[in-house]
């Protein structure tokens, strides 16, 4: 696929982006670009050459009307919490950020859905909707900075994901712009909708190629009124993967089952300076349970531990305190930001069908040995999304550049092989795309293609993104 040509911005468009966002929300400062050049992966940073910040659906028509006649290449950015580089401007040009559309406009309590801008921080929807007994249950770790018009982009995830479903699973409709501006909308306060394609699923995940959404309805369920957690940690991290088909089989469902490598553990205890429940184990399960009935969650906890024993834990512990859980979950939560302060790392997002978990520890650890590379393991082992950080350490530039590619590429060979995909929640975005042949056949690629024409025909949407040949 050529690379689309694209128009060279010059003080003329800064003029006319200022007339429509006001000079105030118009950024050219170096400090600035870096800081909207960068987001959550690894070091990389693409200063764009200008950000422009709107604040209506209306004013984001006119830039993409304004960049569509101009050709000028427009990368959308929400909170810049992503983790596969899809909101770098890796052709610089325009980085139009949506912070600024930031708006609950409404919670529906008798439809149990919600009409948000993409701007919003996905936990303070959360909080505002548990105030009144409803929850919006996507859950990524970034929730208290991550904006929900990312989360849209990426189709986030969570610990959650394994009872409630990740975030297609609750976008009931979408208002979106078009590279040329048009304003497109879907669906909405509708359980049940065949009416044509479904537009807004089609965006869901689309990494911000095809279209900018202004508007989200998003369903909202009701709140369980009680939770706990289960903790047990393991001496063989495949024992506690293992342990988790068991609880299944036994006919339970934890709203979230995180497996988390003594590793990652230690580096949370670090950063946090809080402990965690023998944290010299190889491996911990966090187990979490909710539901209305309290005698009934107690029971569920219990048979889980015991599973848990019978698979070979050295322990279960048991949290049913607000402060005692929320503190084990900031520790989840901080493991990504507490590995970067270890080494520098390059982080993959593997996905594989639940069961075969197990068989995903032992290849991890077999290919890192063989390659000489080391790695911090964790991830959502209740839908069986494991994060396989692997470190540079010590290892010089050379040594850095020449293991780190063959390691991939056999790590998701194998995970494929395994029925499983190169990502699960972190997306393809710029640092991904180089492997998508391995994960998907000329086929899909081409229409995958072929739908980003029919949305974006001159390429100025978020342009480098997913396409393994797609420049630069």
């Amino acid at each position: 696929m050529p690379p689309p040509s694209f128009g060279t911005l010059d003080q003329t468009d800064l003029t006319a982006l200022r007339s429509i966002c006001g000079a105030d929300f118009v950024l050219t400062d170096s400090p600035d670009l870096a800081i909207y050049g960068a987001d959550e992966t690894e070091d990389l940073c693409f200063p764009p050459e200008v950000v422009v910040r709107p604040q209506t659906a209306v004013q984001v028509q006119a830039i993409m009307r304004y960049c569509s006649a101009r050709r000028l290449p427009v990368t959308p950015r929400g909170a810049g919490t992503g983790l596969s580089g899809g909101a770098l401007p890796v052709h610089a040009g325009v980085c139009l950020s949506l912070e600024r559309m930031n708006k609950i406009l409404e919670v529906d309590t008798n439809n149990l859905v919600a009409v948000v801008q993409p701007g919003v921080i996905t936990q303070m929807l959360q909080e505002v909707v548990e105030a009144q007994g409803l929850m919006y249950p996507p859950d990524p770790a970034s929730r208290g900075s991550c904006m929900l018009g990312g989360n849209l982009a990426e189709c986030a995830g969570g610990p959650r994901a394994l009872k409630y479903g990740v975030t297609k699973d609750y976008v009931l409709g979408v208002e979106a712009v078009l590279p040329n501006g048009d304003r497109i909308r879907w669906g909405g306060k509708l359980l049940k909708n065949v009416t044509g394609y479904n537009l807004a699923q089609i965006l869901v995940g689309s990494e911000g190629t095809l279209a900018i959404v202004t508007e989200i309805t998003l369903k909202l369920v009701p709140l369980p009124k009680h939770r706990m957690m289960v903790v047990a940690p393991f001496d063989d991290g495949e024992k506690a993967a293992t342990a988790l088909t068991k609880i299944f089989m036994a006919r339970l469902t934890p709203s979230a089952a995180e497996y988390l490598e003594g590793a990652a553990v230690r580096c949370a205890e670090a950063k946090f300076g809080k402990s965690f429940p023998q944290s010299d184990a190889d491996a911990h399960l966090l187990l979490e349970l909710d539901g209305n009935d309290r005698t009934l969650l107690e029971r569920d906890a219990e048979a889980v531990g015991e599973i848990c024993l019978a698979e070979g834990a050295r322990d279960v512990l048991l949290a049913d305190e607000r402060a005692k859980m929320d503190d084990l979950w900031q520790m989840r939560r901080g493991i990504s930001e507490a590995v970067k302060s270890v080494s520098i790392y390059k982080e993959e997002d593997t996905v594989v069908p639940r069961a075969r978990l197990p068989e995903l520890v032992r290849i991890v650890r077999d290919i890192c040995a063989r390659h000489r590379l080391s790695a911090i393991t964790y991830g959502h082992a209740g839908d069986g999304n494991l994060h396989v950080n692997i470190l540079k350490r010590d290892l010089s530039d050379q040594e850095w550049d020449e293991r780190l590619p063959g390691a991939i590429t056999e790590l998701f060979e194998k995970v494929v092989a395994m029925g499983g995909a190169i990502s699960g929640e972190h997306g393809i975005g710029w640092v991904q795309k180089r492997y998508m042949p391995i994960a998907l056949g000329p086929a899909e690629l081409a229409l995958m293609r072929g739908l980003k024409g029919a949305f974006d025909p001159d390429g100025i949407l978020n342009p480098g993104k997913m396409f393994p040949d797609e420049a630069p």
